[in-house]
């Protein structure tokens, strides 16, 4: 169907379609252009709802109705559950919107005042237009410099440079870029381009401590005035207003979500609010979110809850918080600290008026007159609507029929709503929407940016997928203790570790041991220390900080070591602090010399315990990966702590005695002077196997 036939089967002009069209970002330029299937999808979207008002007071009950959140789970409706207040609303923004023939700034060229950016065969046409000249008037002049030209003919750079002179402007080439790789793209904006934006807030804290009543204390009390007969929605972001200003929350499930964030480069998040329990105090999920908190390198303000309770005691809290590095400002130190009982919403304000306090210090700007870029907080897959994505707008403004890349998938903003579930037609910068038109569900974390054009979009997407199926065999450059010393050359001042021990004695004490190594003015610099097996947990803030991890007397399974080679985190065990000290120093100094290096063969779980007066303990187990050797060393696990590491004794099956039992077989097995063992304890078989640098 031709541009004429559709405005002429809609009841409109030709010039409107056209301006329809060129807002939505479709390339007609004529009547007689074709509109394929997808385009006229989109204009019957905007048109549908371009219609006079009195239309649309008919169509919709003036009552409040609810917006129908589980669209998921029921029947959708096909007339939309909102006032007409709201409908006429929006159907305003949309036609402002698309009538405005000013297009945002491209995020893949940044204009320059008095810089005109000179492309390979730029013809005479593309340059009057680029320099703001008549191009009657390029081709006198380019006449005078005896050079005979046409609208269409290519200028070169040197006779271009000469004309760019003439009219005070400064003539330079155009950069290629790889705008595939947008999360590596700096965007410089002019600082008068810039406009304040509301800060991005992140609660955090250990279970139980009130992290969620605080959330929902704020929402109730400050959440943006929702539209009549709207209702929140659950999509992982909420702004919040105080003193006539917003403030955005993320709300993270957890910091394995928030770390997981950080560690594929999504820097989302301003301020961190550390909440404590003034009658609990320090927890070991308070301390990780401190890590991860710091580790984000972002201000914190600390708020001690539970203020109510008769067992609250605030200075404890702020003494613990202050060993680690959170000294409160009342004390001399830089960290805000605010007294709060989120149950009773006493302290609230204040906490959000030291939001703005840091936000106001901290200056957070962002360009909102350019194609949107962010990260996606959220994702899922709903079987009406498809992709249904929670996006953060980080830069610029989002505006409905935008096409985007995310991450590897592409399409087109089709709805976009708020929190409350209002419908809007944009979304400028901090701001939290949710949208659906994409041809693939993201992963949270994923960047974002929006382009001029579909095809643009769908062809940086698909370089993006091949680059992605290629590097995935790759292995990504990591920080490893063989090439620390290779590393300090480079720059590199701190080596972070992540210590992880089976007392609280010993972490203390490899940290401490650690933390004195001086190598030429490199430290290390231990991130982390704590008791316990190593977690999932433990291998992203790994990968998020880049460091490596050591364990004392502890030992991964065999998930773990899965999940640590997945995300290229060196792990490195040891039971003698001085052997890590000096593999720490010999790596430092570039001596590390060569050495043997453990491989594990194999691990059985013991199910049953038989005692023999003579023989001792034969732990009757099943080998549940690998091989175990009678030749072989062994461990004993238990939930995550090495207890006895030795030489397995004898391995018996069906009461002979064999030299291995592989994966999937039973086997009694003895481990010498051992006889500690118990149902549920892994033994674990190793080799030391000489390596060669």
């Amino acid at each position: 169907m031709s541009v004429f036939e559709y405005a002429k089967e809609m009841n409109k002009t030709e010039e409107e379609i056209l301006d329809y069209c060129r807002g939505l970002g479709i390339d007609v330029s004529s009547k007689d252009d074709m509109l394929s299937e997808d385009a006229i999808i989109e204009l019957d979207n905007i048109i549908d709802i371009d219609v006079d008002e009195e239309e649309i007071v008919g169509l919709v009950d003036t009552t409040k109705l609810k917006v129908d959140d589980s669209l998921s789970e029921r029947k959708v409706n096909k007339k939309k559950s909102v006032t007409a207040n709201s409908k006429r609303e929006f159907a305003k923004q949309k036609k402002k919107m698309y009538k405005n023939k000013e297009k945002l700034i491209s995020n893949v060229s940044v204009a320059q005042d008095n810089v005109v950016l000179y492309k390979n065969n730029m013809t005479v046409k593309e340059f009057s237009e680029a320099i703001g000249v008549n191009a009657s008037e390029i081709i006198k002049k380019l006449f005078s410099l005896g050079i005979m030209a046409t609208v269409n003919n290519s200028i070169s750079f040197e006779s271009a440079e000469i004309l760019a002179i003439d009219y005070n402007m400064e003539l330079k080439r155009e950069e290629t870029t790889d705008i595939s790789n947008f999360e590596e793209y700096e965007i410089i904006d002019d600082p008068k381009d810039l406009k304040q934006r509301p800060p991005i807030v992140t609660i955090m804290g250990h279970v139980d401590h009130g992290k969620t009543t605080l959330l929902d204390t704020i929402r109730k009390a400050k959440t943006v005035e929702e539209e009549a007969g709207g209702i929140t929605q659950t999509i992982g972001a909420y702004q919040v207003k105080c003193h006539n200003q917003l403030i955005t929350f993320i709300d993270t499930p957890g910091h394995e979500a928030f770390t997981g964030m950080r560690a594929r480069g999504a820097s989302v998040t301003d301020i961190v609010i550390l909440i404590v329990a003034a009658d609990d105090g320090i927890m070991p999920q308070t301390k990780e979110a401190i890590d991860h908190a710091k580790a984000a390198n972002v201000p914190i303000i600390v708020a001690v809850n539970k203020m109510d309770k008769p067992t609250a005691n605030a200075d404890k809290v702020m003494t613990e918080l202050a060993e680690y590095g959170l000294m409160p400002d009342t004390w001399g130190g830089d960290t805000l600290y605010c007294q709060i009982s989120a149950l009773k919403g006493t302290g609230i304000d204040e906490l959000l008026e030291n939001i703005l306090l840091i936000s106001e210090m901290q200056e957070y700007k962002a360009n909102p007159n350019r194609y949107a870029s962010g990260t996606v907080i959220e994702s899922r897959l709903d079987k009406h609507m498809g992709s249904v994505v929670t996006l953060l707008v980080q830069n610029g403004t989002l505006r409905i029929g935008d096409p985007l890349v995310v991450g590897t998938c592409c399409g087109r903003v089709r709805t976009m709503k708020d929190e409350t579930g209002k419908e809007i037609a944009e979304a400028s910068p901090s701001k939290p929407v949710y949208i659906t038109g994409l041809n693939d569900v993201p992963v949270a974390g994923d960047k974002f940016m929006a382009f001029e054009t579909e095809k643009e979009a769908k062809s940086i997407a698909e370089e993006r997928k091949r680059k992605e199926q290629k590097s995935s065999n790759e292995v990504k450059d990591t920080i490893t203790l063989d090439d620390i010393f290779s590393k300090i050359k480079e720059g590199v001042k701190d080596i972070n570790v992540i210590v992880k021990a089976d007392l609280n004695g010993s972490a203390e004490a490899v940290k401490f041991t650690l933390e004195r190594i001086e190598v030429e003015g490199v430290r290390v610099k231990v991130t982390r220390s704590s008791v316990g097996a190593i977690t999932e947990n433990d291998i992203l803030l790994a990968k998020a900080a880049n460091a490596i991890i050591i364990g004392f007397n502890v030992r991964p399974n065999n998930e773990i070591r899965n999940y640590a080679k997945e995300n290229n985190v060196e792990i490195r065990l040891y039971d003698v602090i001085y052997k890590a000290v000096e593999e720490m120093e010999a790596a430092m100094k570039g001596m590390l010399d060569p050495t043997y290096e453990e491989k594990i063969i194999g691990s059985a779980e013991v199910r049953q315990l038989f005692k023999f007066s003579k023989i001792g303990v034969i732990a009757g187990s099943y080998v549940n990966d690998g091989v175990i050797k009678s030749t072989a060393s062994a461990r004993i696990i238990r939930d995550g702590i090495v207890i006895y590491t030795g030489k397995i004794g004898s391995i018996q099956r069906e009461k002979d005695s064999v030299k291995e039992v592989k994966k999937g077989y039973e086997c009694g097995i003895t481990i010498e002077g051992y006889n500690d063992l118990k149902v549920g304890d892994i033994i674990e078989a190793f080799e030391m196997i000489e390596i060669k640098k």
